[in-house]
């Protein structure tokens, strides 16, 4: 995983639980990195999880829950990233249509070594949209925090649901957004 998730987590945990719990977090893990990223560096996924995990076992706050959190902090950076690329969206669900067709690609031209998760978009109503979640990672509540912050980016009301359907190599998610 690129180095921003990891420098925008520690970001998160030190706003929200302060430089101590951040400090608490790294001595509790044993990280091969030895908990020391760059926004440029790659890391392995299990980093983070492990990271999530002890911040969940010190603050008692489920993982889920805290992915679905760090997922709405971060999108404003990742946002801002889409800009720097051209890319521009009127609404949630059109920037959702666009995350394999259109974002993803541009994603791998400046990150070519980026293994990003698959998003297969399908309108289902004027207020409705599925993505069908598959990676080799386990981020479908990183994603619904994700989408919860588009929604708070473009001023909207979205309702998310998450069915998880794993797969022995995969983990896949249906989630189903619905705009109120």
């Amino acid at each position: 995983m690129k180095g921003i998730i990891f420098t925008e987590f520690f970001d998160l945990v030190e706003q929200a639980f302060g430089f101590e719990v951040a400090d608490k977090i790294i001595d509790e893990c044993e990280l091969p990195s030895g908990g020391v990223y760059t926004s440029v560096g790659t890391y392995d996924h299990t980093e983070i999880l492990a990271l999530v995990g002890t911040l969940s076992k010190i603050t008692e706050i489920p993982a889920p829950q805290l992915l679905i959190t760090y997922g709405r902090f971060i999108y404003p950076k990742l946002h801002a990233q889409l800009k720097g690329m051209g890319l521009e969206f009127r609404h949630s669900f059109e920037l959702f249509s666009a995350l394999d067709d259109i974002i993803h690609p541009e994603v791998l031209k400046l990150y070519p070594d980026a293994e990003l998760p698959n998003f297969e978009a399908s309108v289902l109503n004027d207020h409705q949209l599925l993505l069908k979640y598959s990676s080799c990672r386990p981020f479908a509540h990183m994603a619904e925090g994700l989408i919860y912050g588009a929604a708070d980016w473009y001023g909207e009301n979205l309702a998310v649901t998450l069915t998880h359907r794993n797969t022995d190599n995969n983990f896949c998610t249906d989630i189903t957004i619905t705009r109120q």
